[in-house]
């Protein structure tokens, strides 16, 4: 299994503070919120990382994180020369990913308890694809998953004004190499 951390977002909902600093280098408890990120890959066993990022912001966090090693890591990194979104954030990545099953993690994203049971849930279902939701009492702020009777994802919606579900999208998916196509 390998990882891809989406760090190429710009930000526009965080300024002022990211007009000077990439959100996921945004300090939280004395260390980068994308440092979180990593730890929890690392701590997953996940070993082989990209790190998608932007022209403008990529040099700031290869700065920081360089390849990796500090978290027990192997990182390269993959431009992202437009804000295409995640699911071009997955095709820029296709040659980094080959066949590999990988988990999509959003680099400026706290997940309570780590994606290490995101990932034996994957591993014991065995699905093409597995998404973190989490039921937020306000789903017009966030991507929100629609759901049919068997609990399988059926539709996502970026920030709904009227929303069929209150379960909003954490930022960490798993997905097989089925996905690229």
């Amino acid at each position: 299994m390998k990882a891809i951390v989406l760090c190429a977002g710009k930000a526009t909902r965080l300024r002022p503070l990211s007009h000077s600093t990439p959100k996921h280098l945004i300090p939280l408890g004395n260390r980068e919120i994308l440092s979180y990120v990593l730890l929890q890959i690392a701590d997953a066993g996940i070993r082989d990382v990209g790190i998608i990022i932007s022209p403008d912001t990529g040099s700031r966090i290869r700065d920081v994180v360089g390849d990796g090693a500090k978290w027990g890591l192997d990182v390269q990194y993959i431009t992202q020369e437009i804000p295409g979104g995640l699911a071009h954030a997955v095709k820029v990545s296709r040659d980094f990913l080959g066949d590999s099953e990988f988990l999509m993690f959003l680099g400026d994203n706290l997940i309570e308890g780590g994606v290490t049971p995101l990932l034996q849930r994957f591993s014991e279902s065995r699905p093409h694809g597995l998404v973190l939701l989490r039921e937020v009492a306000d789903p017009r702020r966030f991507g929100v998953a629609e759901l049919d009777e068997d609990g399988r994802v059926v539709r996502l919606v970026e920030k709904p004004k009227e929303p069929k579900s209150n379960l909003a999208l954490v930022g960490a998916y798993i997905f097989t190499h089925d996905v690229h196509e």
